[in-house]
């Protein structure tokens, strides 16, 4: 089994999709006007208009009511990252902060109010971790 994408149903595609163009630097492909995917290495961005909510069952999600899960990202220096996001992010939850578990870690919100997390990790075992095959 292989975690492939993470799908976000939202009222304005164009502008989430904007948004994370901007905030990770890949340019989405584009399939219909209702559909876009933020294509990375390792895992894919889907972003879907409401109107594809239909295609799985009336009322199978809803958007902007994200309120348990966090989109992270891993970013070589997320100091750095802080620092260039000033102007595309107007929400930001925590600045910069080493976590327990060793990753330095910023945490915002997308245009939708869903948390996205830019980390990198900071200590011996963390950076082990995410040194292994498969992270």
């Amino acid at each position: 089994m292989d975690l492939v994408s993470i799908r976000l149903i939202t009222d304005d595609p164009g502008r989430l999709v904007g948004f994370y163009e901007g905030i990770s630097g890949v340019a989405a492909t584009w399939y219909t006007d209702d559909f876009a995917e933020v294509i990375m290495p390792s895992c894919t961005l889907a972003i879907a208009s409401t109107r594809t909510v239909a295609l799985f069952g009336a009322g199978s999600a809803r958007p902007a009511d994200n309120h348990t899960a966090i989109i992270e990202f891993r970013v070589a220096d997320v100091d750095k990252e802080h620092e260039r996001l000033r102007g595309l992010v107007r929400d930001v939850v925590q600045a910069p902060t080493t976590m327990p578990w060793g990753n330095r870690s910023l945490l915002f919100r997308d245009p939708d109010g869903n948390l996205v997390n830019f980390f990198t990790p900071v200590t011996a075992e963390a950076i082990r971790k995410f040194a292994r095959p498969g992270n």
